[in-house]
């Protein structure tokens, strides 16, 4: 965007940026228009985190007061995670308690009517909780934000470092961009429309075949060894926690949604992205069927469908690949926690005779799953559609038992 517009970009004097930019510090002053700007320096999700206020320079009856754009230090319903920077020599606790600080004497400062606009949304990996709420105010997160609530710092850090969920693979790299500077994304090379035979052979040598279509269109069929992250859910999150960077990967999926993926898998520092499965009839499946290749289906069953299996045969095993904090939130009753960050690493202690039906909240995460584990040889897989989501909808019992051994030994 600097590079299409000439404008500059304003970051944390901490943050050390190798590229050309305006470095600012706590209580700096910038004009943009109408509004003035004050930089706040609020470290706690990282040393260098900033907030920006922006008020008019000449108020009026009608006018806001203030806005207050928070990056990644306040959220709608949440705060910043301490944890993305322990590659750094941060510890969590460290930096939790220098987020305590920039709430108290920053933020909590500011008037109740001040607008809030945080850098992300509901499904984000840099908070644990983000409301769906795009916008608030200083006023309503102190009603409805946990960790503005009245509290001790050693409470407010057990809290923020309690039950996080993972931290995607892409971070450590993303941060080293954003400091040395990323590559415009005109930069990115064309994408090579490939055969199936192509495909295929670059499948044998190594590539990764990423399929970008939803969860549905996966378990209709598939190229056996796909990975599924549809581009409908938090591609690029879910991308940096499963995909190898450096791993040369293909797209299935229409030409359209490869150049989408090409961008987004590119804002989280996976760029080797070499080509697509060419389409035939619409359907890029079409092509590798015809090409005599291995397809893949999936069997998908909805919540009725496997409460009646439930019902019928109490030994029916359900795995729940949501964070823990999920799970504990509300399960199937004897469903088995293995949340999808820790999949690959806990497929040993699985019984690949064994069938799986695999359910997540709504149904996204449980077809990454599926494919994971269709890639370390299980076989015997069933997909629950809608997730607990629809479960709980549909009037079915949850437990809210806390995880046991038992519960997490799967053999």
């Amino acid at each position: 965007m600097a590079a299409r517009t000439g404008a500059s970009v304003v970051i944390s004097h901490r943050a050390k940026a190798a590229f050309d930019h305006l470095g600012v510090k706590d209580q700096d002053k910038l004009a943009l228009g109408k509004l003035e700007l004050t930089i706040l320096e609020t470290p706690g999700h990282t040393p260098e985190s900033i907030c920006i206020l922006a008020e008019a320079k000449e108020k009026s009856a009608d006018q806001f007061e203030s806005m207050l754009f928070t990056g990644d230090t306040l959220f709608v319903g949440d705060v910043g995670r301490p944890d993305l920077v322990c590659h750094w020599g941060y510890e969590p606790a460290e930096m939790a308690a220098h987020l305590y600080d920039s709430l108290q004497n920053k933020i909590l400062t500011l008037p109740d009517n001040t607008l809030v606009y945080p850098a992300h949304g509901a499904g984000s990996l840099c908070g644990k909780n983000i409301s769906q709420e795009r916008h608030s105010t200083i006023g309503e997160q102190k009603k409805f934000n946990w960790a503005l609530k009245p509290m001790g710092k050693d409470e407010f850090i057990d809290l923020l470092t309690k039950d996080l969920p993972e931290v995607p693979k892409y971070f450590t790299k993303a941060v080293e961009k954003n400091r040395s500077g990323a590559a415009e994304l005109a930069a990115l090379p064309e994408l090579e429309e490939l055969t199936a035979q192509e495909t295929e052979a670059r499948q044998r040598r190594g590539a990764l075949l990423l399929d970008v279509r939803s969860a549905d269109e996966f378990c209709q069929g598939h190229p056996a060894g796909a990975l599924n992250i549809g581009l409908g859910g938090q591609f690029a999150s879910f991308s940096g926690i499963l995909v190898d960077a450096e791993r040369e990967k293909i797209i299935i999926g229409s030409k359209e949604q490869a150049e989408e993926a090409v961008i987004r898998l590119a804002r989280a520092g996976l760029e080797n992205v070499t080509g697509y499965l060419k389409s035939t009839d619409g359907s890029p499946i079409e092509t590798w069927k015809k090409a005599g290749l291995k397809v893949v289906s999936v069997p998908q069953l909805s919540v009725n469908e496997l409460a009646m299996k439930l019902k019928n045969d109490p030994k029916v095993v359900v795995l729940d690949v949501r964070r823990k904090g999920e799970y504990v939130g509300g399960h199937i009753p004897g469903a088995r926690s293995v949340p999808l960050s820790e999949l690959v690493n806990a497929v040993s202690d699985l019984d690949k005779d064994t069938t799986f039906h695999v359910i997540c909240a709504g149904g996204y995460r449980s077809t990454m799953a599926v494919s994971l584990l269709l890639q370390h040889g299980f076989e015997s897989l069933h997909n629950v559609q809608g997730g607990t989501m629809a479960w709980r909808k549909a009037g079915h019992d949850v437990d809210v038992k806390e995880i046991t051994a038992c519960q997490s030994n799967n053999k």
